[in-house]
């Protein structure tokens, strides 16, 4: 399996979660939530690791210290597109594929980003997304394919039409880049949209137009699907991490 570089975002302050307490440092089980992603991306062979941080990121730091990770600082908040381009100066050192996810999704499975690896691995892709099908996928992006099942883009839930709505595949904010793809399209980025903004999510379909070739792969499970955005989703979470069997922290 291909060795890769992972950027966890984490930058974000989580308005909704009504707490001055940067979200990804929010208790699952008694540890910080970005804990458990951090877990599965080493358990699933990640050796190096770039945490962007930006609200209260020493706090973040401090939290993750001794964790053999690396930080890079996103000190204004415009969009996941401008949070990877805060790593550029690191992954422009390296040559391996890059995984991006977000730190907030703390039921990611290892086996989840071994899968998405080793797809990426069957080769000559520019961009490979993990997906999941989801039998209520309200609020969620969806993956719109052409009629032969070839990836065209992620359209969001606000901007799909009543047919894209019935998709029912899902984009979950995981990515596996070929490393110089993702540094052109970081290169190429616009921010062209109401929030003027930097979104990864335009990135498969930008490389798509330059000729790279996408795909996306439904190799997330169900559970994968819960990330935390408010305090009551962070309660459904840890119900379903103990159905699971996850281990509270002692």
């Amino acid at each position: 399996m291909t060795e890769t570089t992972a950027v966890v975002l984490a930058a974000g302050k989580g308005t909704r979660m009504k707490s001055e307490l940067p979200k990804v440092l929010f208790p699952v089980l008694g540890r910080a939530m970005i804990h458990w992603v951090l877990d599965a991306l080493q358990s699933a062979g990640i050796r190096q690791i770039i945490v962007v941080v930006g609200y209260r990121a020493d706090l973040v730091k401090q939290e993750l210290a001794g964790r053999g990770v690396d930080f890079a600082l996103q000190t204004e908040q415009l969009g996941t597109g401008h949070a990877v381009q805060m790593c550029k100066s690191q992954l422009e050192k390296g040559d391996k594929p890059v995984l991006v996810v977000a730190g907030d999704s703390p039921m990611i499975q290892a086996s989840s980003v071994r899968e998405l690896i080793e797809e990426f691995d069957k080769g000559g892709f520019g961009c490979l997304l993990g997906t999941l099908i989801k039998d209520n996928p309200y609020g969620l992006g969806r993956i719109v394919r052409d009629p032969q099942h070839n990836f065209l883009r992620i359209v969001e839930h606000k901007d799909a039409s009543l047919e894209q709505l019935q998709i029912g595949e899902v984009n979950m904010s995981t990515y596996l880049f070929d490393r110089p793809s993702l540094l052109w399209a970081l290169d190429n980025l616009q921010n062209n949209n109401s929030q003027s903004e930097y979104y990864l999510t335009d990135c498969p379909e930008l490389l798509l137009k330059n000729g790279r070739k996408v795909d996306a792969r439904p190799v997330l499970k169900a559970c994968e699907s819960l990330s935390i955005n408010t305090i009551d989703e962070l309660a459904m979470v840890e119900s379903k991490m103990r159905e699971m069997g996850y281990q509270c922290a002692s």
